[in-house]
């Protein structure tokens, strides 16, 4: 891009922001209009709440912003290529987005789309392409270096376990009979399944512990499963129809929500899961604490419910909090009845808060934080780190939904 360029359009800033939210919805509308083989690559149930296009317009309106300086965006883009990779998102795809968003910046902005600003736009979508490309092959390839295989695969399924009133976990062996690399603790899968005679994918984050002969994906099933609340279609058709010894193509792990464990062995790893956001958690607790560097280390789990009947995990928490005297593991029941307060030790009534965090860990101490739940589990979190004067660097987290959600 050309300098004339870049300030054009760093210059569509205000517009973009005045109309981003009716720019994205119309580019959907006509990139699946004009091309509808892509649509597989989308969860309707994003487009129908309307998360997917908030999450694009706040995705154009800040490269706009930084079209001068990308890097400044580099971990958006790490996160998008992951999903990008995991989907199978290819170079020959991007074309289509690009010719259906400057035809859709031309429909929106009207008279202020002139020949200079779809040239512009033009410009810097090509550079876009270029990051994502060029990122994108490098995860491919080491995709392909670690677990041997990209694209999809077929596995079988071993084993059906219900976790939870609402949560089953399947447990999938590949049918070339090749062994299983460890995934990173907090990465996820890719099913792609045949529903209705209609490809659909879905990204399920692993809960095995990593180096398991099986991959473990643990599965809620969600409401609503018709077209006007899209919400449920694959999780509903795991729970209700694949059984043991049926086949199920998967893509290799994927994501970059990953544990990281300080040098410092004093930093106590805080661990924040709400509902179903255990799968990466508990994924990582189970590389985490065999560790013998880790003994030394304070480990907590806050895990939040809404009441016992749909608590995952709770033998297998609970055999880890017996084994390791380090790990501490507290239950937040947000609708607990009084028939539950003796079921649990560790169970504590009301939602998690910045009060139970001080009550384990001093205000001033120093502590790692990895959270995975709801969108506003997330912005609490974010909100006690900085209340705790903590660095954001010290929070990692992942949340089922696009990103600009928090």
């Amino acid at each position: 891009m050309n300098s004339a360029q870049i300030n054009i359009v760093k210059q569509t800033v205000p517009v973009l922001q005045e109309h981003g939210e009716t720019l994205t919805r119309r580019f959907y509308e006509n990139m699946f209009t004009n091309n509808p083989e892509v649509k597989r690559f989308f969860n309707p149930a994003h487009q129908h709440s309307g998360t997917q296009q908030r999450a694009l317009a706040g995705a154009i309106c800040a490269y706009a912003a930084n079209i001068d300086n990308p890097a400044a965006l580099s971990g958006a883009v790490d996160l998008i290529a992951h999903k990008h990779v995991s989907l199978g998102i290819q170079p020959e795809h991007y074309p289509i987005v690009g010719s259906n968003l400057i035809l859709t910046i031309k429909e929106v902005l009207g008279d202020a789309a002139n020949d200079e600003v779809l040239e512009a736009w033009t410009a810097a979508y090509g550079q876009l392409v270029d990051i994502f490309v060029n990122h994108e092959e490098g995860l491919y390839q080491q995709q392909k270096a670690i677990h041997g295989w990209n694209g999809f695969k077929p596995f079988t399924i071993i084993k059906k376990v219900p976790e939870s009133s609402n949560i089953t976990s399947f447990y999938l062996q590949p049918d070339d009979g090749s062994g299983l690399k460890a995934q990173k603790p907090g990465q996820y899968i890719t099913l792609r399944l045949n529903i209705d005679g209609k490809p659909v994918m879905r990204n399920y984050s692993l809960s095995n512990a990593p180096g398991a002969s099986a991959y473990r994906i643990s599965v809620k099933r969600e409401a609503g499963i018709n077209a006007q609340t899209p919400d449920g279609l694959v999780s509903n058709y795991l729970h209700d129809h694949l059984q043991v010894n049926d086949s199920i193509d998967l893509a290799p792990p994927s994501g970059d929500f990953a544990l990281e464990i300080p040098d410092n062995r004093d930093v106590p790893m805080v661990f924040v899961a709400g509902g179903v956001g255990i799968t990466p958690v508990i994924a990582m607790l189970h590389a985490l604490l065999p560790d013998e560097n880790a003994a030394s280390r304070p480990v907590y789990l806050f895990q939040c419910v809404k009441n016992l009947k749909v608590l995952p995990f709770a033998n297998e928490l609970a055999a880890l909090a017996e084994r390791y005297a380090n790990f501490h593991w507290q239950v937040h029941v947000s609708q607990q009845t009084a028939a539950e307060k003796t079921v649990l030790g560790n169970l504590h009534q009301g939602r998690f808060s910045l009060a139970a965090l001080d009550k384990m860990i001093e205000r001033q101490q120093p502590m790692m934080l990895h959270a995975c739940g709801p969108a506003r589990l997330i912005k609490a979190l974010s909100a006690m780190i900085k209340t705790r004067n903590q660095p954001q660097d010290a929070f990692r987290y992942e949340f089922f939904g696009p990103a600009q959600a928090v």
